[in-house]
């Protein structure tokens, strides 16, 4: 068959998905001699690379390739999402692509006119055609980082894995390897997400949509800040209360919702509080009550519990799907940055997003100071009180909350010394890393590690644009309305027929839009049943939110 003509058919079928990508072939050359094709002896055209001396390496066997295809497939038993590195011939594809329990294939190569030479010589027509099927040519290791956590769905796809065509990749080692710690810092995002999700997903749905009742009210805006301090609740806060009580009134205020108490208990009201777990045990933390002037800035995905707890609430969106759709439909909330995980980084995201131009950090310890856990006040004192016995004493109970994890490591000695767990080390590095983005922040000394928030010497000032109020947006209609509607979008997703990839393929952007606000409760369910594949675990999570929102909504 004519080169051209093979070049044209295959461009033409890659076109329908990746119209880009075609586009950019068009321009390759196809006569740079990347390859030599040999004949296999099941009678399969064989690439094979070409080096400078003439020598030729074969991608494939030169018995049966489709035979090998099936076996490398077959060493995949969990996995629906595949990630190959290097089309050669398109043999292992097309055997990953035989498989039902496959969802997602991607191909990951480099240098374009070889691709385009390959394109030229044999056809790849039914690969191409396939909705599981993706090429990424020439892709930057910081491109594929993004890329994989935008189309990698746990849920949906199960595990993910890497199969390298060997004799490919170690003709551009560089490159590949490069793909492969890219790859890995994704999946390890991914996996982050999706714990959290699987443990917390179906709380975040039922929180957010009870919230709505109370989001739907009117409340005055907060205007912008120029100085704010950021309370935590290290161990280091009963030092620091002083020198917070002496800058009181030139700061706004922003309390951790662990903080409240020790502040409230030394007689230091806050301007603002901030919550964002979406575990019940946030309400130990307003106990003790909340001045109804104080605005506590709340998590849509918080529990109404502690929603409940104030009659100032500021509901702002993290990054939720539900949360986002919410947003865009209904009514749409101030985005806070929630992504450090912990408290203290969202109460610094605030004052940012207040327009706070110098933030100080108090209390923000991150370990354990001296084995102490939190300031004195918060809501552990009183907790481990009540659960305290005879056999039990409070001294024991601190002692198995602080043991309790795996990873706890000592530093320090003398009086100066502290624990860290993995998780609080993480959590350090993450609100660092976003203080010396914003160049703002002083963080008070304390006991723990100190904190590295300076902005460093050459980079760029923060830009700063206009400021607006903290406010919410107008209604769109009532709050039950909206979950009426939500619930019948819901119900009229397609059933998942023919398999996970076609129910997406088919899927109208609306429906993508409610699929999403679904998954993390998926995650969830997953994570109960263990045995669901993608198509069960669709309608289970169907069932489950259809029967939360009946729920709470009047027959």
């Amino acid at each position: 068959m004519d080169k051209q003509y093979l070049f044209e058919r295959n461009l033409l079928a890659l076109s329908v998905s990746d119209p880009e990508l075609c586009s950019r072939l068009t321009a390759a050359e196809t006569t740079r001699g990347r390859y030599k094709f040999l004949t296999a002896r099941s009678g399969d055209q064989i690439p094979a690379l070409i080096e400078p001396n003439g020598a030729a390496h074969p991608l494939h066997s030169l018995v049966d390739p489709q035979k090998e295809g099936r076996r490398l497939v077959a060493t995949v038993t969990d996995e629906g999402f595949l990630v190959f590195f290097g089309l050669g011939g398109g043999y292992h594809i097309q055997a990953a692509l035989e498989r039902e329990d496959i969802y997602r294939i991607l191909v990951v190569d480099y240098d374009l006119n070889g691709i385009a030479e390959l394109l030229s010589s044999q056809e790849y027509i039914h690969i191409f055609n396939d909705p599981r099927f993706r090429l990424l040519a020439d892709i930057s290791p910081a491109a594929l980082e993004a890329y994989i956590p935008q189309v990698y769905q746990p849920v949906l796809h199960g595990g993910i894995r890497v199969l390298p065509l060997r004799t490919r990749t170690g003709f551009d080692q560089a490159r590949f390897n490069e793909a492969g710690n890219a790859f890995a810092r994704a999946i390890e995002r991914v996996k982050e997400d999706y714990s959290v999700q699987a443990y917390f997903g179906k709380r975040w749905f039922s929180n957010i949509i009870r919230n709505l009742f109370r989001a739907e009210r009117d409340v005055p805006p907060i205007p912008p800040i120029r100085r704010a301090a950021v309370s935590a609740a290290g161990p280091s806060l009963d030092r620091q209360l002083p020198e917070l009580i002496r800058r009181r009134d030139s700061c706004y205020l922003i309390a951790t919702d662990t903080s409240l108490p020790s502040l409230l208990a030394a007689g230091v009201e806050p301007d603002a509080v901030i919550s964002i777990d979406c575990q019940h045990i946030s309400y130990f933390h307003f106990m003790g009550g909340l001045p109804d002037h104080i605005p506590l800035f709340l998590d849509l995905a918080s529990p109404p519990a502690v929603a409940s707890c104030s009659k100032n609430l500021r509901f702002f969106l993290s990054g939720h799907p539900l949360a986002r759709y919410i947003s865009r439909f209904w009514r749409s909330f101030p985005g806070v940055d929630t992504s450090g995980g912990n408290v203290t980084y969202a109460a610094l995201s605030l004052a940012d997003t207040l327009g706070a131009q110098q933030i100080e950090l108090y209390g923000a310890d991150f370990s354990y100071p001296r084995g102490i856990t939190y300031a004195r006040g918060t809501y552990i004192y009183p907790y481990l009180d009540k659960k305290q016995s005879r056999f039990t004493p409070t001294e024991s109970l601190f002692s198995d909350f602080l043991y309790r994890s795996p990873s706890l490591t000592r530093t320090g000695a003398g009086d100066s010394w502290y624990y860290e767990t993995k998780i609080m080390t993480r959590y350090r590095e993450g609100l660092e890393e976003k203080a010396r983005a914003l160049g703002t922040v002083r963080a008070i000394p304390g006991m723990g590690p100190p904190l590295d928030v300076e902005k460093k010497a050459g980079a760029p000032p923060p830009a700063r644009g206009l400021f607006h109020l903290f406010s919410a947006g107008p209604l769109t209609m009532s709050a039950g309305d909206f979950l009426w509607e939500y619930q019948k979008k819901i119900r009229s997703l397609p059933p998942v027929r023919e398999g996970i990839p076609q129910f997406l393929e088919k899927l109208k952007e609306d429906e993508r839009l409610i699929l999403a606000t679904l998954l993390p409760t998926g995650a969830a369910l997953k994570r109960r049943y263990p045995a669901l594949r993608g198509e069960a675990v669709l309608e289970e999570v169907r069932d489950f939110c259809l029967a939360e929102i009946s729920r709470i909504l009047p027959p």
